[in-house]
């Protein structure tokens, strides 16, 4: 229980942390009618990248060069690693340009799609059902592609904001 915790907190501050370095330089294609804009994904895309997705709209911004001991920063490296590699879902507070917004991130295998919504489920049992944002980018293979290309049993990782008990799909890269 304790690991799990811990677990938890350090994949809630590690991407606070890492959206808070987030917002330069994303350029996203979009997908639709709507035209997306760097600024209009650019939390949800550093989200997903911070959990080990690669979704090809840009690289990982660089952090700002620390005066910390090595050592710090090799444990830093190694808890991004880590997070990467094993987040599952989670949510994250963070200060935006246009005020305080929820972003959520989750990791797992689609289980129903409609012409509106997408459902996910993680591999530890917790399951979503996303409605899609007015702007969605789907990105497979590092390319935009329509969101007839999410089918059940696709692994895929979404990113998104929350209001309330509303969770919107923003982002969505199929692994």
């Amino acid at each position: 229980m304790t690991r799990t915790r811990i677990a938890l907190t350090l994949t809630t501050l590690g991407l606070a942390g890492l959206l808070g370095l987030s917002g330069c330089g994303l350029s996203p294609r979009a997908v639709g009618d709507a035209a997306a804009t760097a600024a209009d994904v650019s939390d949800e895309a550093y989200a997903l990248q911070a959990v080990g997705l690669d979704t090809g709209l840009a690289a990982a911004p660089t952090p700002a060069a620390s005066a910390a001991p090595a050592t710090r920063e090799g444990h830093r490296r190694a808890i991004r690693k880590y997070l990467r590699k094993n987040t599952l879902h989670g949510e994250a507070t963070v200060q935006g340009k246009d005020g305080v917004k929820t972003i959520v991130v989750q990791r797992g295998t689609v289980t129903a799609v409609t012409a509106t919504s997408i459902s996910v489920k993680s591999t530890d049992g917790f399951a979503l059902t996303w409605t899609y944002a007015a702007k969605l980018t789907v990105v497979q293979n590092k390319k935009a592609v329509q969101t007839s290309a999410l089918k059940s049993g696709v692994q895929v990782g979404v990113a998104g904001t929350k209001d309330g008990d509303a969770t919107s799909a923003r982002l969505i890269v199929l692994t």
